[in-house]
């Protein structure tokens, strides 16, 4: 079963890697938010953070979709909408499935831990595109640093990890325990 779940991963990162390069959303963030998610895993950060770099994951990559789709000419109504289901629904109900969320136990403001984290850093994640591109606008489409585009996602899910972490009281599990 996880054969079938890596291969799947292996042919996504193919398709998305083998894109163009003019895309609204680098490929060097996505990878760093990718990395994120990996490293807070492994780790074994709380659930409600490693949420936030899933969602701007996610994120990120319906954002490469959408514009490769733009790019083919392809579009139908609500498409926006279709792409963003499928591939929350394809991140969200296998962990359901294999119990990863859904515990009771593991909520917080009455909602799985694990999903909040992936709506807010999605949301983040959002507000970091806008926000780069307001900057981008106001300096007559240039930017004001090098890799403004990657740091400022990269900063904002940083700075909500951190509030998670110390704020909200959420503390670094033991992995496998």
């Amino acid at each position: 079963m996880k054969s079938k779940y890596l291969l799947l991963g292996l042919i996504a990162s193919a398709i998305m890697f083998s894109a163009g390069s003019a895309y609204a959303v680098c490929p060097v963030c996505v990878v760093a938010v990718g990395a994120g998610v990996g490293l807070c895993r492994w780790l074994g950060v709380d659930d409600m953070i490693s949420g936030l770099w899933i969602g701007a994951l996610l994120l990120a990559i319906i954002i490469w979709c959408l514009n490769w789709m733009k790019k083919k000419n392809i579009s139908f109504k609500f498409s926006w909408l279709v792409v963003a289901a499928i591939f929350y629904l394809v991140a969200i109900l296998p962990l359901y499935q294999f119990n990863i969320m859904g515990h009771p136990l593991n909520k917080f403001w009455g909602i799985d831990k694990l999903l909040l984290g992936i709506i807010l850093g999605s949301v983040i994640f959002l507000i970091s595109v806008l926000f780069n591109n307001f900057l981008k606008n106001k300096n007559e489409g240039k930017v004001y640093f090098p890799y403004q585009k990657v740091v400022i996602p990269l900063l904002l899910l940083l700075i909500l990890s951190l509030i998670f972490h110390f704020v909200i009281g959420c503390q670094i599990k033991i992995p496998f325990t």
